[in-house]
């Protein structure tokens, strides 16, 4: 127990706890916005995460985002299997639990990173593929992106960049590389209706709740960082549902379910970077512009260019995201963060340019390769299901089963 704080180590599990239950809730949040037809295909893309990534986590995961730095960029093969990683804590990370609990936590970052991205590619790729995309993608983009930004001698983290609880690594990573899928793999040949918004809701709510865990818990300690982590969490999702719904209001004169959902998930992405760096009030802006400029993305940007994001993964998350690493630059105050950096409004405008290359670079590795691994998986076998499979719907053609007993949704 030498150097454990138990009092952190209970609260680091718990909140590991919670941000596993939010892949669920991402599954019930994207099932109920598909097509009834499609409801447990993408319900799979998330759980088949949860069942995948934690086996690559254990394997070499871990040990590419927080193993031996290796030039900035990847991390060494030291921790590969978790040899090494037990109870003692890692200095270099958490030095007050377990390194396992820190590993674990982490785990539950990895495991819905990529869920994520199924919201762009929803009802159109084949689920083996999906798999093998799932592994690949994983490995390649989020571990790298990772270890720049959190692990010990990562580049990014060496220039200054601040990503709390993953801005970079999780939301814009997602989000680019979901768009990219979605242009890749093309437009749906029929856009129907959501199946099922109450689920969604509840999906959201559920999100709601386990984002306490990936914020808070990203201060892996019980402290003052970790009660402002929370607060400015709850007041960015609030701000954001109220100014979605109000941009929804004056462009469609109706406030909807779906609107009020989105919101909510646009303002967690966007406190996500600067939870811990920021004050309530700050949070309280990042929330207000962030549904604003996230409804903005969706409802004109989407429409104009035509990509069909099915879930609109980038125009919450990758927009969000970055909204949220930049706004870090701009509200960060060391008066309240662990980091002791100032953002530009308390007299730093550096940070706001070591934010900005951080977005920049997470965006262009994000979208290089993730075109590459798509572009190979396509070449060895279509990534894409047949028209007529996508008119019967990916829950029959790719798993045998109805969601709603064949009543069509």
């Amino acid at each position: 127990m030498n150097g454990i704080n138990g009092a952190d180590t209970v609260f680091v599990i718990i909140c590991a706890a919670l941000v596993m239950i939010m892949t669920p809730g991402l599954a019930l949040f994207y099932g109920g916005m598909v097509r009834g037809k499609n409801t447990l295909n993408s319900t799979l893309h998330s759980y088949s995460a949860l069942a995948v990534i934690s086996i690559q986590w254990i394997l070499i995961g871990y040990t590419l985002c927080f193993g031996t730095d290796i030039g900035g960029v990847i991390g060494g093969f030291n921790f590969a299997g978790l040899k090494g990683v037990g109870f003692a804590p890692n200095a270099d990370y958490a030095g007050t639990i377990p390194q396992q609990v820190y590993m674990l936590f982490q785990l539950m970052f990895a495991i819905i990173t990529p869920a994520l991205i199924s919201g762009s590619i929803a009802e159109r790729m084949k689920f083996m593929h999906w798999i093998v995309f799932l592994i690949c993608w994983t490995t390649l983009v989020y571990d790298p992106i990772a270890h720049w930004v959190w692990g010990a001698g990562g580049w990014l983290k060496n220039l200054g960049a601040l990503d709390f609880a993953g801005g970079n690594v999780v939301h814009i990573s997602s989000g680019v590389s979901g768009l990219v899928a979605a242009l890749m793999l093309g437009r749906r040949k029929n856009v129907g209706k959501p199946s099922n918004l109450p689920i969604t809701c509840l999906g959201a709510a559920i999100l709601w709740f386990g984002w306490y865990g990936f914020n808070a818990g990203s201060a892996l300690a019980i402290n003052d960082v970790a009660v402002n982590a929370f607060v400015t969490t709850n007041t960015s999702a609030a701000a954001s549902a109220i100014s979605w719904s109000i941009c929804e209001f004056a462009y469609r004169k109706k406030v909807t379910s779906l609107g009020v959902a989105s919101g909510i998930v646009a303002g967690l992405v966007a406190i996500t970077p600067g939870a811990g760096f920021v004050s309530p009030l700050a949070s309280l802006i990042i929330g207000l512009v962030g549904g604003a400029i996230c409804y903005a993305c969706i409802t004109f940007v989407k429409s104009k260019f035509g990509y069909d994001d099915a879930l609109d993964a980038f125009g919450c998350h990758g927009i969000g995201g970055m909204w949220g690493g930049i706004a870090t630059g701009i509200f960060a105050w060391k008066a309240i963060n662990s980091a002791g950096a100032n953002g530009l409004i308390h007299g730093n405008p550096k940070l706001l340019g070591i934010q900005i290359i951080a977005v920049l670079a997470s965006i262009v590795y994000s979208a290089v390769v993730t075109f590459i691994i798509i572009k190979v998986i396509n070449a060895v076998s279509s990534i894409r299901v047949t028209e007529k499979e996508e008119q019967v719907g990916l829950d029959v053609t790719e798993h045998g089963e109805e969601a709603y007993g064949g009543i069509e949704m």
